[in-house]
């Protein structure tokens, strides 16, 4: 729904502000709901959320501020330290019930409960983000007749009639506790189809609860509504657990009397949370703070440090660290370092002066996205280090824990370039702290990337992992074989994912050589794909790429209904929010697709228009970005539509939007 930026008042006081995605911002209906959530929000208080401080939903970019508290969410804890436990679980789940008793006896109903949404502050969790999610629901930035919310946190009842009410609401919740207790998704991951099917027809997985805690988790992940308990009922079942585990006396009461009171609750939670206390670095004064334009310079943004909310295009990551998450500007590093030494030593540097007085002069390094990646890098060479490029046998277990880590200078500066290119390509999806670790195989001639120890990464995001594991060591490889055929022993690439700390194998992902091509090519030409599709829809981090994305959606619609309205024998979509596009990292692509239902892309002259009407609308705005931006890679595209109820797309075609002459 938009961005969220960590910011300072004028007296210092700390504050998240979230400025709403202008997608949003533009929907009568949006602006709407938005102002009434905001009057709702505006009663809720309770220790356990972060308080509504300010907001205005009348202004052309509305936004609002809570209160900042310094914590990872739940998802970030669990994925670092793994599972809550003891005393810290038990007032984990009294303080997200109570959070949700106060949000429900206001008349607001959370709607997007999820580990996301809650933070493990010093002082104990906090819920955020309490009835924003309900602004965006039905308006035309979502998609009508796609069920809003996060899979795997979305009440049965929303899946059969799009009910969204509070004890919705509990049910997450259930779901939320199951997951902090055990680190695993109760009903699983993969397929979001999968997924609602497991919650509206099968059964949570709870092994590892304790008992009493486990009872009050499946009465509210009851199929039917009325028989989970509400949210006061569950916070006060939690608190009784809670105090048994403590043996102070609280405010003169016994610790087993102690879950009548929200303010004896407060106690019990900050008296067994044990939660380390994040590094808390200064931020910096507005007056240190280059000045903004005048809409921004009321909020100084000093870093941003979060916000995916809905599943639009929206959802935004302000802030790069350490460059442009989207340049993948690491691919020319091989070609750059290989120009001399052995696999395992120093590589030469040819800018280095070769001894006293020697003048060597500096060139500025070339645009990285114009230079092309070998699609046959051994072709003519006699001899090659790297001697597999013609056997296609699969990776064999012990490949992976025989690898050990990159030794020499060439080594590491591949492994560099890899952890680059991948960390690049998963943070625009906000991915990024699915961190890579690369090593090397040299009897296998395979260089290895593997991603965790995380088990309660889902499907879809270990598929992105897959592919961004897989480009990034191909591209490297392409050019260190082009640069040093004879030298460079490694060709073939694998990645794998752990699930936990001292698994003996881990589970391959992928696999593939670099003598073949990196890029999914036809005749030359780019060519989509149905996985290129699927991380596409995910949405983006990536502010650059929102920004484009909502202004050539609209310019789509607008283009295409002028088009219509011409003749031509064309019909409009059925719904006016049909026309939407995504950008795929991995293969450098924005894709474009209509959800199309009535099939108004059937033949292949209707085809044609909608070809025509994108690419004269999206080419300039991206090659307008193309120029300006030197981090944007987007040039190529492809097109696709959802016929009928097909779950899957057919893809039309691809192109560049660069001229001949300008291609690498």
């Amino acid at each position: 729904m938009g961005t969220v930026y960590a910011a300072l008042t004028e007296s210092g006081y700390r504050v998240a502000v979230k400025v709403i995605h202008p997608l949003q911002a533009s929907d009568p209906d949006f602006r709407a709901r938005f102002r009434r959530e905001v009057r709702l929000s505006a009663r809720v208080r309770d220790p356990f959320l972060l308080p509504l401080l300010a907001a205005d939903a009348e202004a052309d970019a509305p936004w609002l501020a809570t209160a900042y508290a310094p914590g990872p969410t739940l998802a970030q804890h669990l994925a670092a330290h793994g599972p809550l436990a003891g005393g810290t679980l038990y007032a984990f789940a009294t303080g997200t019930a109570q959070a949700l008793a106060a949000i429900h006896a206001a008349g607001v109903v959370h709607r997007d409960v999820k580990p996301q949404n809650v933070l493990l502050t010093p002082a104990g969790p906090r819920v955020l983000d309490f009835g924003i999610a309900h602004a965006a629901d039905g308006t035309s930035v979502t998609r009508t007749g796609i069920v809003t919310g996060t899979p795997g946190w979305i009440s049965p009842e929303h899946y059969h009639s799009g009910v969204t009410a509070a004890e919705g609401d509990l049910f997450a919740w259930g779901a939320l506790v199951a997951y902090a207790a055990t680190g695993r998704l109760p009903f699983g991951g993969g397929a979001p189809e999968a997924v609602a099917y497991r919650i509206t027809s099968g059964q949570p997985d709870l092994d590892g609860i304790p008992e009493e805690l486990k009872e009050i988790v499946e009465r509210a992940l009851a199929k039917e509504p009325a028989e989970r308990p509400d949210a006061p009922t569950a916070a006060e079942a939690c608190a009784q657990l809670l105090a048994a585990e403590n043996t102070q006396i609280l405010n003169g009461s016994t610790a087993a009397e102690a879950g009548n009171a929200l303010t004896l609750i407060e106690e019990l939670v900050t008296a067994q949370w044990s939660v380390t206390a994040p590094e808390d670095l200064s931020w910096p004064r507005p007056d240190a703070v280059p000045e903004r334009s005048s809409r921004r310079r009321a909020l100084i943004a000093v870093l941003v440090v979060a916000a995916v909310v809905g599943a639009s295009v929206g959802g935004a990551l302000a802030f790069r660290h350490g460059g442009s998450p989207a340049t993948g500007g690491s691919e020319n590093t091989a070609s750059a370092a290989a120009t001399g030494g052995s696999d395992t030593g120093d590589a030469a540097d040819p800018t280095r002066a070769s001894g006293p007085g020697t003048d060597v002069t500096r060139q500025a390094a070339p645009d990285p996205r114009t230079i092309p990646v070998p699609t046959d890098p051994l072709a003519g060479v006699a001899g090659p280090a790297f001697s597999r490029s013609d056997d296609e046998a699969q990776p064999v277990p012990g490949e992976w824990s025989a690898s050990r880590d990159a030794a020499g200078t060439a080594e590491k500066e591949t492994a560099a370039a890899i952890r680059d290119q991948m960390t690049a390509m998963l943070a625009t999806k906000g991915m990024s702290f699915m961190t890579p670790t690369v090593t090397f195989n040299r009897q296998a001639q395979t260089v290895i990337v593997t991603g965790g120890p995380i088990s309660t990464v889902t499907d879809d995001y270990k598929e992105v992992f897959r592919r961004a594991g897989e480009m990034a060591a191909c591209v490297s490889l392409a050019h260190r074989l082009k640069d040093a055929p004879t030298r460079w022993p490694y060709g073939r690439f694998s990645v794998y994912w752990k699930d936990h700390k001292g698994q003996d194998e881990a589970t391959i992902l992928g696999f593939g050589k670099a003598t073949k091509g990196c890029y999914t090519e036809e005749a030359g030409r780019r060519q989509g794909t149905d996985e290129g599709i699927a991380t596409s829809e995910i949405p983006s981090t990536d502010k650059d790429e929102i920004r484009i994305a909502a202004g050539t959606v609209k310019a789509i619609t607008t283009a295409w209904n002028t088009r219509v309205a011409e003749g031509h024998g064309l019909e409009p979509f059925d719904r006016e929010d049909a026309i939407t596009l995504g950008f795929d990292p991995v293969q450098r692509m924005m894709y474009v697709w209509a959800w199309d239902g009535s099939g108004v892309l059937t033949g292949r002259a209707q085809q044609a228009h909608f070809q025509d009407v994108v690419t004269k609308t999206a080419c300039p705005r991206l090659l307008a970005e193309y120029n300006a931006n030197k981090e944007w890679i987007y040039t190529h595209w492809a097109i696709a539509a959802y016929q009928g109820n097909s779950a899957w797309p057919q893809l039309f075609t691809s192109g560049n939007c660069l001229p001949a002459e300008s291609r690498p």
